[in-house]
């Protein structure tokens, strides 16, 4: 007891530096600003968000991994770091997502779209999946990179429905999402923020999400479970800290963000960009994490993927 104790002062009397992988301007460095905003006066603590890019996220994660468990350092990092990269990419990764960190708080979720051009003759999934079998080129469909959360869930999708789709990758979203709204492409598989951006203009059309329920940001457009396709998935947001953070500060932090996600300004500030909302325990979070990292793993074997290609 005193050694928690003891490690929970010595947590509050230093500055906590919240790590994320990506550069500013980012969807993770917006959200992770608003988290840091929020919890420094619940926390009583100075808080600095650093940012460690490079290697998709890896770096940053590295440089959780390797400090110090005090209390003094945490990470906020997307599912693709820890439950899609240890099956796409094991020999890059120089980190074990379970054994190198303490779950703190599962933050925010975001949806996967299949969306289709405009001019493309089908207005749900089963006219879409009847299309594909019709004529395969209609299965060509883009993401915004080769080896992203997208990319694999096109794979289970392309799975559950019996039909042939081809991946075209893209370098980046924005290409991505011209490519579609031109017709050069005729489906694609995008987070659900990017999709509604070309199918507001028109120039698409979102078919179904992945979600257990609708989103808030569009809810007219059905659920792929609610159609009869038993996939779902999210890609989400969390916090971690380094392996052997005392129990008692893991939950603080735990708490707080928790508190903090949950707010009603929060959560209008996140549903603008596309985010939902969640907070959770530490143990929920890890939770989160071991069925994401089984769910993941026979879909990213099915696709054949490897980071070289």
């Amino acid at each position: 007891m005193l050694a928690c104790a003891a490690g929970s002062a010595f947590a509050q009397d230093k500055n906590l530096r919240i790590v994320i992988g990506f550069p500013p301007g980012a969807a993770l460095d917006t959200l992770t600003r608003l988290m840091a905003e929020r919890m420094r006066p619940l926390l009583g603590q100075t808080i600095v968000v650093e940012n460690k890019p490079g290697a998709d996220g890896n770096i940053g994660v590295e440089t959780v991994k390797t400090a110090a468990p005090d209390g003094a350092t945490v990470l906020i990092a997307p599912v693709a770091n820890m439950a899609i990269f240890p099956h796409s990419r094991p020999a890059d990764l120089r980190y074990d997502p379970v054994k190198d960190f303490e779950p703190v708080s599962h933050l925010a979720n975001f949806q996967i779209a299949l969306a289709v051009n405009a001019g493309v003759p089908a207005k749900t999934v089963a006219e879409y999946i009847a299309l594909v079998k019709k004529d395969p080129k209609f299965g060509d469909h883009a993401s915004a990179s080769q080896g992203s959360l997208p990319h694999f869930f096109g794979v289970m999708f392309a799975r559950t429905a019996g039909i042939e789709m081809t991946h075209i990758p893209y370098k980046g979203s924005g290409p991505a999402l011209q490519g579609l709204a031109g017709g050069e492409i005729k489906a694609g598989i995008f987070t659900l923020p990017d999709a509604l951006t070309i199918s507001r203009s028109g120039k698409a059309r979102v078919l179904a999400v992945s979600g257990a329920s609708r989103s808030s940001l569009a809810p007219e457009v059905p659920t792929f479970k609610e159609l009869g396709y038993a996939i779902e998935g999210y890609g989400w947001y969390a916090m971690f800290a380094p392996a052997r953070t005392p129990k008692d500060v893991v939950d603080r932090y735990a708490r707080v963000a928790g508190e903090v996600i949950r707010g009603a300004e929060m959560k209008q500030r996140l549903e603008q960009m596309g985010l939902e909302p969640t907070g959770s325990s530490p143990a929920e979070l890890a939770a989160i994490l071991r069925n994401d990292y089984e769910k993941w793993g026979p879909v990213i074997r099915a696709s054949g993927f490897k980071p070289t290609q």
